[in-house]
Protein backbone atom coordinates (compact mmCIF):
# COMPACT_ATOMS: atom_id res chain seq x y z
CA UNK A 1 0.00 0.00 0.00
CA UNK A 2 3.01 2.61 0.28
CA UNK A 3 4.22 1.89 -3.08
CA UNK A 4 0.66 3.33 -4.43
CA UNK A 5 0.72 6.34 -2.20
CA UNK A 6 4.29 6.93 -2.69
CA UNK A 7 3.92 7.32 -6.67
CA UNK A 8 0.92 9.73 -6.09
CA UNK A 9 2.55 11.99 -4.27
CA UNK A 10 5.40 11.85 -6.86
CA UNK A 11 2.99 12.51 -9.19
CA UNK A 12 1.11 15.54 -7.61
CA UNK A 13 4.93 17.27 -6.78
CA UNK A 14 5.79 17.03 -10.38
CA UNK A 15 2.60 18.48 -11.85
CA UNK A 16 2.02 20.75 -9.15
CA UNK A 17 6.12 22.21 -10.35
CA UNK A 18 5.05 22.34 -13.66
CA UNK A 19 2.29 24.74 -12.97
CA UNK A 20 3.79 26.49 -10.36
CA UNK A 21 5.02 29.36 -13.26
CA UNK A 22 0.99 29.73 -14.23
CA UNK A 23 0.52 31.74 -10.93
CA UNK A 24 0.45 35.15 -10.63
CA UNK A 25 3.54 36.52 -8.92
CA UNK A 26 4.38 40.26 -8.57
CA UNK A 27 6.15 41.84 -11.33
CA UNK A 28 3.91 40.19 -13.43
CA UNK A 29 1.68 41.56 -16.58
CA UNK A 30 -1.33 40.70 -17.67
CA UNK A 31 -3.96 41.25 -19.63
CA UNK A 32 -7.05 41.44 -17.31
CA UNK A 33 -10.73 41.68 -18.38
CA UNK A 34 -12.90 43.70 -15.93
CA UNK A 35 -17.06 43.51 -16.38
CA UNK A 36 -18.96 47.08 -15.70
CA UNK A 37 -18.89 46.59 -12.07
CA UNK A 38 -14.91 46.69 -12.59
CA UNK A 39 -15.33 42.57 -11.08
CA UNK A 40 -12.41 40.44 -12.74
CA UNK A 41 -13.49 38.28 -15.99
CA UNK A 42 -10.50 36.38 -17.08
CA UNK A 43 -6.76 37.29 -17.66
CA UNK A 44 -3.65 36.55 -20.46
CA UNK A 45 -0.57 36.63 -18.99
CA UNK A 46 1.90 39.05 -21.30
CA UNK A 47 5.67 38.29 -20.96
CA UNK A 48 9.04 40.68 -20.79
CA UNK A 49 10.96 37.68 -22.74
CA UNK A 50 10.58 35.99 -25.97
CA UNK A 51 9.79 32.16 -26.23
CA UNK A 52 8.69 29.93 -29.45
CA UNK A 53 4.71 30.95 -30.46
CA UNK A 54 4.89 34.63 -28.84
CA UNK A 55 4.68 37.64 -30.69
CA UNK A 56 6.26 41.33 -29.77
CA UNK A 57 3.42 43.94 -29.10
CA UNK A 58 3.73 47.62 -27.51
CA UNK A 59 1.21 48.52 -25.00
CA UNK A 60 1.22 52.03 -23.86
CA UNK A 61 4.87 52.13 -25.68
CA UNK A 62 6.65 49.25 -22.94
CA UNK A 63 7.24 46.25 -25.37
CA UNK A 64 5.93 42.65 -24.38
CA UNK A 65 5.31 39.62 -25.80
CA UNK A 66 2.22 38.03 -26.40
CA UNK A 67 0.18 34.61 -27.45
CA UNK A 68 -2.15 36.04 -31.03
CA UNK A 69 -5.07 33.79 -29.04
CA UNK A 70 -4.21 36.95 -26.25
CA UNK A 71 -4.56 39.41 -29.01
CA UNK A 72 -7.81 38.15 -30.22
CA UNK A 73 -9.41 37.61 -26.18
CA UNK A 74 -8.59 41.27 -25.96
CA UNK A 75 -10.76 41.81 -29.30
CA UNK A 76 -13.85 39.80 -28.07
CA UNK A 77 -13.43 41.02 -24.38
CA UNK A 78 -14.29 44.51 -26.07
CA UNK A 79 -16.87 43.33 -28.15
CA UNK A 80 -18.69 42.03 -25.00
CA UNK A 81 -18.90 45.21 -23.42
CA UNK A 82 -15.98 44.41 -20.82
CA UNK A 83 -12.91 46.63 -19.96
CA UNK A 84 -9.75 44.82 -20.78
CA UNK A 85 -6.63 46.66 -19.44
CA UNK A 86 -2.74 45.99 -19.02
CA UNK A 87 -2.37 45.58 -14.92
CA UNK A 88 0.73 44.75 -12.96
CA UNK A 89 0.95 42.51 -9.51
CA UNK A 90 2.58 44.30 -7.25
CA UNK A 91 2.67 41.68 -4.61
CA UNK A 92 -0.55 43.21 -3.07
CA UNK A 93 -3.15 43.69 -5.66
CA UNK A 94 -3.24 44.85 -9.00
CA UNK A 95 -2.64 48.31 -10.62
CA UNK A 96 -3.79 49.19 -14.01
CA UNK A 97 -0.70 50.51 -16.20
CA UNK A 98 -2.46 50.72 -19.64
CA UNK A 99 -6.01 50.94 -21.43
CA UNK A 100 -7.42 50.20 -24.13
CA UNK A 101 -5.19 47.31 -25.56
CA UNK A 102 -7.55 45.96 -28.12
CA UNK A 103 -7.39 49.32 -29.60
CA UNK A 104 -3.10 49.23 -29.46
CA UNK A 105 -2.42 45.96 -30.74
CA UNK A 106 -4.85 43.75 -33.37
CA UNK A 107 -4.33 40.53 -34.81
CA UNK A 108 -3.92 42.07 -38.24
CA UNK A 109 -0.38 43.78 -36.88
CA UNK A 110 0.97 40.52 -36.26
CA UNK A 111 -0.04 39.31 -39.35
CA UNK A 112 -3.20 36.93 -38.16
CA UNK A 113 -6.29 37.62 -40.76
CA UNK A 114 -8.46 35.39 -39.86
CA UNK A 115 -11.40 36.85 -37.21
CA UNK A 116 -11.06 37.02 -33.24
CA UNK A 117 -13.36 34.69 -32.62
CA UNK A 118 -12.11 32.12 -35.43
CA UNK A 119 -8.81 32.34 -33.78
CA UNK A 120 -10.15 31.69 -30.53
CA UNK A 121 -12.22 28.48 -31.73
CA UNK A 122 -8.74 26.67 -32.58
CA UNK A 123 -6.73 25.24 -29.87
CA UNK A 124 -3.70 27.54 -29.14
CA UNK A 125 -1.03 24.54 -29.58
CA UNK A 126 2.63 25.81 -29.32
CA UNK A 127 1.71 27.11 -25.80
CA UNK A 128 -0.30 24.58 -24.41
CA UNK A 129 1.24 23.79 -20.73
CA UNK A 130 2.93 20.15 -20.30
CA UNK A 131 3.82 18.77 -17.61
CA UNK A 132 7.26 17.10 -16.87
CA UNK A 133 5.92 13.37 -17.14
CA UNK A 134 4.55 14.11 -20.92
CA UNK A 135 7.93 15.68 -21.89
CA UNK A 136 9.62 13.18 -20.72
CA UNK A 137 6.88 10.57 -22.27
CA UNK A 138 7.34 11.95 -25.44
CA UNK A 139 11.14 11.32 -25.67
CA UNK A 140 10.30 7.87 -25.95
CA UNK A 141 7.49 8.50 -28.39
CA UNK A 142 8.78 6.86 -31.73
CA UNK A 143 8.70 9.61 -34.97
CA UNK A 144 7.40 7.93 -37.80
CA UNK A 145 4.72 5.96 -37.42
CA UNK A 146 5.79 3.23 -39.21
CA UNK A 147 8.30 2.35 -36.51
CA UNK A 148 5.51 2.23 -34.05
CA UNK A 149 3.33 -0.86 -35.93
CA UNK A 150 6.71 -2.92 -37.26
CA UNK A 151 7.83 -5.85 -35.73
CA UNK A 152 10.89 -7.64 -35.11
CA UNK A 153 10.49 -9.66 -38.72
CA UNK A 154 10.02 -6.53 -40.45
CA UNK A 155 12.92 -4.06 -39.12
Amino acid sequence: MLKPATLLAACLCASSTALAGAIPRPGDFYLISRDRSGNFVGSHKLFTDYARGLNKVSYCERSYFVRSHSVAWTQVESERGNTVQVEFNFGRGWRPICGNPEQQVTLQDIGITVSARDLLAKTDEPSAPRSRLSVIGSIFQSDTSEEGHSTYHTR
